[in-house]
């Protein structure tokens, strides 16, 4: 008979919204003796969207590995943030300055304050129009719906995501979601999700307002995703022209039961042209999970 293994998990709720809302993740801490497979049943039965895995790493400060209930990603916004806002609560970050190791390379993390950030690459962008009737169909939305001076857009900075600009609020809290459409335009574009949003919000501070639906990785809608907060920012300074070099992110409103989430995007410039992304916001603590393998 084989030993049964307890694991820890911490729950924290990240991109938090003042002290309300915000996405949960999975924190794992000293993974180092989890094999990829015991990290992926684990990510199962915690649920989430994401759970991240901490062990120790020869090139950055920490090793994360993400995982969603049914398959690993190479990075996760709101589990990175969720991981070192702890880790920072636990002393286990000396100064402002820390670092990730991921299955896509390094990448650097900021802390600011109760504010966690995370570098995303420089965006590349790819021409969805092709495809905009099937994606709007998957959404349950018409022409009439969309921006029309904004493409349908694939961006990525690390992950990438179909980002889907609409009229209004009213168009964002309408879409029902077809996922069998979206899982097979996210195959095609082999994207994490669609990343829709409007312009219009009730906070006149605020960018965008936001829904994250990625059905191929397991995640019907979520509340906040850091690594499609930082393409939403490039989408919005280079294809929309707002020229702004922070943009603040809601997410969250429209789903049921409501979670806001707030994600701050600072853009790194080089002559109008952007060189990184730090995508970041504050984690809160919610529990402690036992889980038995």
């Amino acid at each position: 008979m084989k030993d049964t293994l307890s694991v820890k998990v911490h729950i924290l709720n990240a991109f938090v919204d003042g002290n309300r809302g915000g996405n949960p993740a999975g924190v794992v801490l000293d993974a180092d003796g989890l094999t990829n497979e015991e990290k992926l049943r684990i990510a199962a039965k915690v649920g989430l969207s994401e759970t991240a895995f901490v062990s120790a790493s020869t090139t950055a400060d920490f090793k994360l590995d993400f995982f969603t209930p049914t398959r690993q990603i190479p990075h996760c916004g709101h589990a990175t943030i969720a991981t070192f806002s702890y880790l920072a609560r636990l002393g286990k970050i000396n100064g402002i300055h820390s670092s990730k190791e991921t299955i896509d390379g390094n990448r650097e993390i900021l802390l600011d304050g109760d504010l966690a950030f995370m570098e995303q690459k420089p965006p590349l962008y790819t021409d969805a129009g092709p495809d905009i009737n099937p994606i709007l169909a998957s959404l349950g939305l018409s022409e009439h719906d969309i921006l029309l001076h904004g493409p349908v857009t694939v961006v990525n900075t690390g992950n990438a995501f179909a980002i889907i600009p609409v009229r209004d609020q009213s168009a964002l809290e309408k879409i029902v979601p077809d996922f069998d459409a979206i899982i097979r335009i996210s195959d095609r574009y082999d994207l994490i999700g669609y990343y829709v949003f409007c312009t219009q919000t009730d906070d006149p501070e605020r960018d965008a307002n936001s829904r994250m639906f990625g059905p191929r990785y397991g995640i019907p809608e979520e509340a906040g995703t850091g690594m499609a907060a930082g393409p939403l920012a490039c989408y919005l300074f280079d294809i929309l022209g707002v020229k702004k070099e922070q943009f603040l992110i809601q997410q969250g409103w429209f789903m049921q039961p409501p979670s806001p989430s707030l994600i701050q995007v600072n853009l790194h410039l080089d002559n109008d042209k952007i060189t990184k992304v730090m995508a970041g916001g504050k984690g809160k603590e919610m529990q402690t999970l036992e889980i038995m393998l």
